[in-house]
């Protein structure tokens, strides 16, 4: 069972990405910006070329990253960081968010989006942020 970290960036998600693929020897990953999902006119000012989502696999660990979305509140070292827990068993997957969702706040209810059959996010009652995701097969 997979548990990845997830750190989020203020608008400067590719440098960071860039600075830590040179770093560790790595390939710059392919990074999905929210004009890659969403049309200019969905968008807000200056959200269009911001990521959406990469990944670097460093020593076998995958770390995620993205920008926030303008507008969203971001506070280094508080709000700039989630678990990611991306499985290939649907029912796991929904029994572990309905699990951690009580007590706390849902952000994303579990649903389909372009990249995942099951996605959701939510912080549990103890101020932790997780994101779920269905693993393509």
């Amino acid at each position: 069972m997979p548990l990845n970290p997830y750190l989020n960036f203020d608008g400067n998600t590719r440098e960071v990405v860039q600075f830590y693929a040179q770093a560790f020897g790595l390939e710059e990953p392919q990074m999905m910006t929210f004009s890659s999902i969403h049309s200019e006119e969905e968008l807000p000012p200056g959200a269009a070329d911001r990521i959406m989502h990469t990944f670097l696999n460093i020593g076998g660990s995958t770390l995620m990253f993205s920008d926030t979305f303008p507008g969203m509140p971001f506070q280094q070292g508080t709000n700039n960081f989630s678990l990611a827990l991306v499985l290939n068993d649907e029912n796991a997957l929904r029994d572990a968010f309905h699990k951690l969702k009580e007590g706390g706040t849902i952000v994303m209810e579990l649903q389909e989006v372009p990249w995942s059959k099951v996605y959701g996010s939510l912080t549990d009652k103890y101020g932790v942020s997780w994101q779920f995701s269905m693993e393509a097969n």
